[in-house]
């Protein structure tokens, strides 16, 4: 796979002053600190700044997680979970809340269609159930990601 990212630079860079990201310049999304407390490493949590605005980075081939406006990164090495958006692996978690995976929502697309998935998650969702600030590395609802996936999963078994 070509990475659309340069080879990381080790050194943060204090004069980041746009919302992209210091190593692919992808756009980053707004996460809320207790994201980042919630899935970074012990030793990465040591070095959080609160005082700092984080962004998510969503490209896949980049390994920057996280990102401040003044160029303090987290990198997927520095989080305790896969980040689905940067791991194409089939057990990788598309929603973290309740567990399901790229292989678990590409199973049960086969057996009952895209619409069961979605309406489980959505059901725990309405239940009140979810905790996806905290679960979830891009510190947002997965229901996106779970439809994206699910109804662009090919079917194998018609």
């Amino acid at each position: 796979m070509n990475c659309c990212c340069p080879e990381p630079n080790e050194a943060n860079n204090p004069t980041i002053t746009t919302g992209r990201c210091p190593q692919c310049h992808n756009s980053g999304k707004l996460v809320d600190l207790i994201t980042l407390k919630s899935l970074l490493t012990p030793i990465a949590l040591a070095e959080l700044n609160p005082e700092q605005i984080y962004r998510f980075c969503s490209e896949t081939c980049c390994s920057v997680v996280y990102f401040s406006m003044r160029g303090q990164t987290f990198t997927t090495t520095d989080l305790t979970v896969p980040v689905f958006q940067k791991d194409l692996d089939e057990k990788i978690p598309v929603c973290y809340c309740f567990g399901w995976t790229r292989q678990q929502i590409k199973t049960t697309v086969e057996q009952q269609g895209p619409q069961s998935v979605i309406a489980s998650i959505t059901h725990h969702i309405q239940a009140g159930r979810c905790g996806c600030e905290v679960n979830n590395p891009q510190g947002s609802c997965c229901l996106a990601n779970v439809k994206s996936w699910a109804l662009t999963t090919p079917i194998v078994n018609p």
